[in-house]
């Protein structure tokens, strides 16, 4: 007798409140697994398109040297913008062997560059206004002057006129438009210098 009370007791059914308890539980289980999934694979398709955009549209690059100072400086963090319609006065990134440059474009195709003494650069016979250079120097410069640019390539500068190799050496040369990755629209590290890149 004791024991079926005993028995009894243990098998007793539960009450509505822990019925309901337990079913709460097992949605919330659902749920949690539910969101996980979804969230995991939004980030996962976010994380592809980054980097197809990075990729394909607009290259995330990392500065190295001093050759665009005051512009731009080493360790800064830059996004370029893929485009094939480029001025005067545009910062690009380009391919020079196995090495990724960045430089001004100063001079387009067809057009004449000529440096003075001073470092006075002059396109087509006028004179540029070149406020992003904090000193002018002729650099090291070893082609002939006048010096025409040929078709399709464009003639680039550093800002550090003194230290930055480009176009004024053979060695660099003119950029062809299939070297360019392209034009250096934003400073995006550090955060205290956020920004576009004129």
């Amino acid at each position: 007798m004791n024991f079926k009370r005993n028995r009894s007791r243990y098998t007793s059914p539960p009450k509505i409140e822990q019925l309901e308890g337990e079913l709460r539980r097992e949605k919330y289980k659902k749920r949690y697994g539910s969101v996980l999934r979804s969230t995991v694979y939004t980030l996962i398709t976010v994380a592809a398109v980054a980097v197809l955009v990075a990729t394909l549209w607009m290259p995330v690059l990392q500065i190295y040297g001093n050759s665009m100072t005051p512009t731009l400086q080493e360790g800064e963090i830059v996004v370029t913008l893929k485009t094939s319609e480029l001025k005067r006065g545009d910062v690009v990134a380009f391919y020079y062997g196995n090495k990724l440059l960045v430089k001004r474009c100063i001079a387009g195709p067809g057009s004449w560059v000529n440096i003075d003494e001073d470092g006075k650069v002059y396109v087509d016979g006028e004179l540029l206004d070149e406020p992003y250079v904090s000193e002018l120097a002729y650099g090291d410069c070893n082609i002939e002057l006048p010096y025409q640019v040929p078709d399709e390539r464009w003639f680039v500068m550093g800002d550090h006129r003194a230290t930055s190799v480009d176009s004024r050496n053979t060695s660099v040369g003119c950029v062809s438009e299939e070297q360019i990755v392209g034009q250096i629209v934003y400073r995006v590290w550090p955060f205290t210098v956020f920004g576009s890149v004129n």
